[in-house]
């Protein structure tokens, strides 16, 4: 059974997932979205919409625009992720830039995480 924070933000996930950011876009269309474990975008849980998340290996992928350049917006992260990590969700951040400046290192540390391998 879904809890009442998932219902309320399904609406915002699934206008999340038809106007991904340019990140989102290039890591879904060309990696995760063939990626051999699978994994699903945008998806409310535990009160939170995650960009990326594989529920069998309890792992969500976040994407950081600009918008969490600030002081607030960082202690909100960092707070999320505390909560994130508490329930087992291992969460793995990449800055935008990083994902589009920077894609075969995104890619080979996601997949190294998946794999195992990372120490994420």
């Amino acid at each position: 059974m879904r809890d009442a924070y998932t219902r309320c933000l399904a609406p915002r996930a699934r206008e999340l997932r038809n106007h991904p950011t340019p990140a989102e876009r290039k890591l879904w269309f060309e990696f995760l979205r063939i990626h051999p474990v699978k994994f699903r975008r945008q998806v409310p849980l535990q009160g939170y919409i995650l960009d990326f998340y594989a529920p069998v290996l309890k792992l969500c992928i976040e994407l950081d625009g600009r918008s969490h350049d600030g002081q607030a917006a960082q202690q909100y992260d960092a707070e999320r992720t505390r909560r994130l990590t508490a329930s087992g969700i291992r969460v793995v951040r990449f800055s935008n830039a990083e994902v589009l400046g920077q894609f075969a290192e995104a890619c080979a540390t996601i997949d190294g995480v998946c794999r195992g391998e990372a120490p994420f």
